[in-house]
């Protein structure tokens, strides 16, 4: 019976992350394409937004694909947390928590559920456990590193991010009391 559990939360957690890149790669589901994307990747300060387009999209399909398919043990589940840090941070924690504001709730959840993955394993109904290579991917180690890895990549990729202001906006500073310029 956990195994039937853990093949649900892969699946739902897995496709639906992939689901939500594929929005970003192709157009699928509504979703904007690469052009869309880079477009508001440039306005969270991410440039060129195409690259960084490219690079979440293919890594929520891939991290997707991965906790779906139960392969790769905590790789897929690190490389989810990666992409969560940047999207939490840059668009939804000035949204405060719940979904429907745009606030965190949705990707605390994938988060949470990529760490539980992460640490339990994938179960027997995976792809890890039908090559034999589920005990040494769920090495407690292996693990801490991916998610530490996955973490830092996040928090890589944030600082890449360009806040300055555009061209042209700065203000002049002025000091109280000073002679305003003719």
């Amino acid at each position: 019976m956990n195994d039937l559990g853990l093949l649900a939360a892969r699946l739902a957690v897995g496709l639906g992350m992939a689901s939500h890149g594929s929005q970003k790669a192709f157009g699928w589901y509504e979703g904007p394409g690469i052009a869309g994307a880079a477009g508001f990747m440039e306005s969270l300060g991410f440039k060129p937004g195409e690259q960084f387009a490219k690079a979440a999209s293919y890594t929520e399909i891939g991290s997707g694909l991965a906790i779906a398919l139960g392969i790769g043990g905590p790789l897929g589940p690190a490389a989810l947390l990666s992409t969560m840090v940047v999207a939490q941070m840059t668009v939804h924690a000035k949204n405060g928590f719940f979904a429907q504001k745009g606030g965190v709730e949705l990707g605390l959840v994938y988060s949470a559920a990529a760490l539980a993955l992460a640490s339990s394993g994938y179960g027997a109904l995976s792809l890890d456990r039908l090559f034999g290579v589920h005990e040494k991917l769920s090495h407690p180690v292996f693990t801490t590193l991916a998610i530490a890895g996955g973490l830092a990549a996040g928090w890589f990729i944030l600082e890449q991010r360009d806040t300055s202001p555009p061209d042209g906006t700065m203000a002049t500073p002025t000091f109280e009391g000073a002679p305003s310029s003719p």
